[in-house]
């Protein structure tokens, strides 16, 4: 018996077919559409920091990246909860909330190391002549053989 694989399907098909997947999709492109609403009620400068997180049982929750907007958007809830309240899909909104979650900070990309002169390499091969240790004396000869020859420019 050989096993014949399905031919290959776009990625968008299998997300609008696999149960799981389809009510993920929909999920995320109803808040899409949630947060298109909010955004044109926002003032433009608050737009990047605030982003529809749940919106269930009357209750928007929206998570704001920087604590400075989180304050003034509370100041303007009730505005913003009244015009909300005019477009369709938030005619059930009885309270908004308002979440602080900074963004996470970017990660350490590691860089080009350092260069070893071969004058610090020599440095480190006579320290790891005099260690007993042959664990530390092996790294230290293997951090030693990185050397690379500085150009005389």
């Amino acid at each position: 018996m050989s096993f014949r694989p399905q031919p290959a399907r776009a990625p968008a098909s299998l997300l609008r077919e696999a149960k799981p997947l389809k009510a993920l999709f929909g999920e995320t492109r109803r808040l899409d559409r949630l947060q298109q609403l909010v955004e044109s009620q926002l003032q433009p400068a608050a737009r990047e920091f605030c982003r529809v997180a749940s919106w269930r049982e009357g209750t928007l929750l929206l998570i704001v990246t920087d604590g400075h907007w989180a304050t003034r958007l509370r100041y303007q809830q009730r505005r913003l909860q009244r015009q909300l309240l005019a477009l369709e899909p938030f005619r059930e909104l009885t309270r908004i909330q308002f979440k602080v979650q900074p963004p996470d900070p970017p990660r350490h990309k590691p860089g080009p190391a350092p260069e070893l002169s071969v004058r610090a390499a020599d440095n480190i091969q006579e320290t790891a002549r005099g260690i007993a240790d042959p664990k530390l004396k092996a790294a230290l000869e293997r951090l030693a053989s990185h050397a690379r020859p500085v150009s005389d420019d």
